[in-house]
């Protein structure tokens, strides 16, 4: 099966699930690392962590505190490895052809 390119705040949420977060903990870390320009709100951000519990992408950590916590699977880590392969390759071909168009 061909994966789906993630969104950007799929992705940011699969990297912040790398420790063992709850949903306004990674709210917070993907708005810091990207410079306030990535803002997750609630409705967004639960609904994706929903969405990736039932791809099997993210699991729950049973805890005993109010806050339901996350992280990300082995599967989850796969899918970002292939993200970032995906990426790279865009990357690699766009740096490839501004080159070129400065060579003219």
């Amino acid at each position: 099966m061909l994966q789906q390119p993630l969104t950007e705040g799929v992705y940011y949420i699969l990297l912040a699930l790398y420790e063992p977060r709850h949903g306004y903990g990674i709210m917070q870390i993907v708005e810091e690392w990207s410079d306030g320009r990535v803002k997750l709100g609630a409705g967004t951000t639960y609904g994706a962590l929903k969405n990736l519990q039932e791809k099997k992408f993210i699991e729950t950590l049973a805890g005993e505190g109010r806050k339901k916590e996350y992280v990300i699977t082995s599967l989850g880590k796969q899918i970002v490895e292939a993200e970032v392969t995906r990426i790279k390759e865009l990357y690699n071909n766009g740096r490839k052809i501004i080159k070129a168009e400065g060579d003219l």
